[in-house]
């Protein structure tokens, strides 16, 4: 199936939330293939979750399905944990539910560090490469577009959300409260959030199905737009929570 190929249509209007430093461009083929899909508005320089949560909800319509890519789909909780009556379906795309690990902040304000030092390029130019699967790494029809986007996101962006992230509440026991159709999905090679992690997520979600994309990495949406398209199209046609 091609990424920009016609494919079946939500009932409900399809909302696109972009992770770390990234915005709707990491969902072109997305928007392409689904004409009720639209991406968040922009968190700005927003530094919880919640506040981002709370903006994605005053934009949002009345009920929708929603999908997180990242760091998205923390804040795709979010918006679940405090509008569960809006949300008909719920997508959790190369993400983690973990609380910080002693180890990130020190990894996270490092390369807040060479920001500061060295400017967004040379920020994004450590993070980036390993976001995407190792077979990718020259591949510049990929990498170019995604490293734009995120270097134009701007340093205080960035630090704003690594603050969010790293003051990220509790989520575990939200999951298996999740009444409607839930999507988990992950790329094989994603180092950041592997596939273990997320077949250990959709283990206690109630209405879960897992979907792991062979060869693809963190950037699942620009790297496998294809494969991640067909899964949106089952997932949008299973059942959605009723009134």
């Amino acid at each position: 199936m091609n990424a920009n190929s016609s494919l079946p249509l939500p009932s409900e209007p399809l909302l696109l939330l972009p992770g770390l430093m990234c915005d709707a461009r990491v969902f072109a083929a997305q928007r392409a293939a689904f004409a009720d899909a639209v991406a968040a508005p922009d968190y700005g320089d927003l530094a919880t979750l919640g506040a981002m949560a709370e903006r994605v909800l005053t934009a949002a319509p009345a009920r929708f399905a929603v999908l997180g890519h990242s760091m998205g789909a923390r804040i795709a909780l979010e918006v679940v944990r405090r509008a569960p009556g809006r949300v008909t379906r719920l997508a959790l795309v190369s993400t983690g539910v973990h609380l910080p690990l002693p180890s990130e902040p020190e990894k996270r304000h490092a390369l807040r560090d060479v920001g500061r030092l060295h400017g967004m390029a040379a920020l994004v130019d450590a993070w980036l490469p390993p976001m995407v699967a190792p077979s990718r790494k020259s591949d510049t029809a990929l990498l170019l577009p995604l490293r734009a986007m995120c270097i134009e996101a701007g340093l205080a962006q960035f630090e704003a959300q690594i603050a969010a992230l790293l003051a990220r509440p509790e989520v575990e026991t939200l999951l298996p409260q999740l009444a409607c159709p839930v999507l988990v999905a992950c790329g094989s090679e994603d180092r950041w959030s592997p596939p273990a992690q997320h077949a250990a997520m959709a283990a206690v979600i109630p209405h879960a199905r897992v979907v792991v994309v062979d060869g693809a990495g963190h950037m699942l949406p620009a790297e496998a737009p294809d494969a991640l398209n067909s899964a949106i199209a089952d997932w949008l046609s299973a059942t959605p929570k009723p009134l």
